[in-house]
């Protein structure tokens, strides 16, 4: 018998709630994205649903994105200029607390009781906006990521160790000196693989051309933006992703969240 996953997130439960208002902001992004002609495609586990379930993994309690590195600085713009006003931009060019190498869109009307995100100015129900960019080879990846991670958390107030503090600053130049390298060997050799931005630890490595051109597929009954070659990109990510797992193994993460229009 086929087990009935709608139990995670039946309408009207709190989950399935949250799940809603990121979709919210999720067709804000695309319609936006779609008017400045900016490729941006499902990500991670969001792709995965899309693929596996049609929308949502039941149990996930959030959703990611991605665009071309390059593409950032114009997403930002338009982002900042067009998004309604429940909703916002979020990064380290309007929060010096924030200590990610990736960008936020949230909603101003909740509060998501993060502790990783605990200094931050904004905390509303996000989407993630990761980027993909020309990457050396992961094995070499690896500690350029762990270490430069630690410099980002070092200096934007994530640590309340003054140590930690003290070794982000002092180590941050160097580390920023090598992504800077690492970008330009990159493009002196025209790698046509491509991986995360740096500072973020993944498994994804794939040729570009298993990404674009992106193409459109059903997610929540809307059309949205994914891989070009989804098969590829989510056996990178995931390797046999049309195994549901078991029970145990769906993680949600789902923090306390407050709804300030609900009040």
């Amino acid at each position: 018998m086929k087990e009935d996953l709608s139990k995670y997130n039946r309408e009207g439960s709190f989950l399935r709630k949250v799940q809603l208002r990121m979709l919210d902001i999720l067709v804000e992004i695309d319609r936006i994205c779609r008017k400045y002609q900016i490729d941006y495609f499902l990500d991670s586990g969001t792709l995965l649903g899309a693929v596996r379930h049609g929308g949502f993994i039941p149990w996930d309690d959030d959703l990611d994105i991605a665009i071309r590195r390059e593409d950032w600085h114009k997403l930002r713009i338009a982002l900042q200029n067009e998004l309604p006003a429940n909703m916002c931009y979020h990064d380290w060019t309007n929060d010096s607390n924030y200590h990610l190498s990736i960008a936020k869109v949230r909603d101003v009307n909740s509060i998501f009781e993060d502790p990783g995100c605990r200094n931050m100015r904004k905390r509303g129900i996000f989407v993630d906006i990761f980027f993909v960019e020309p990457s050396i080879p992961l094995k070499l990846r690896k500690p350029i990521d762990f270490v430069y991670i630690r410099c980002l958390r070092g200096i934007h107030n994530y640590s309340d160790s003054f140590i930690e503090k003290l070794l982000g600053y002092l180590c941050y130049p160097m580390t920023y000196f090598v992504v800077w390298a690492c970008r330009c060997w990159a493009k002196i050799t025209h790698t046509r693989m491509v991986g995360r931005q740096y500072g973020w630890i993944s498994a994804l490595y794939i040729d570009h051309d298993k990404i674009f051109p992106v193409k459109e597929i059903q997610f929540e009954n809307h059309l949205f933006y994914a891989p070009h070659d989804p098969d590829a990109y989510l056996s990178t990510l995931y390797g046999d992703y049309m195994q549901i797992p078991p029970e145990d193994k769906r993680e949600t993460h789902l923090a306390k969240i407050t709804f300030l229009d609900e009040q």
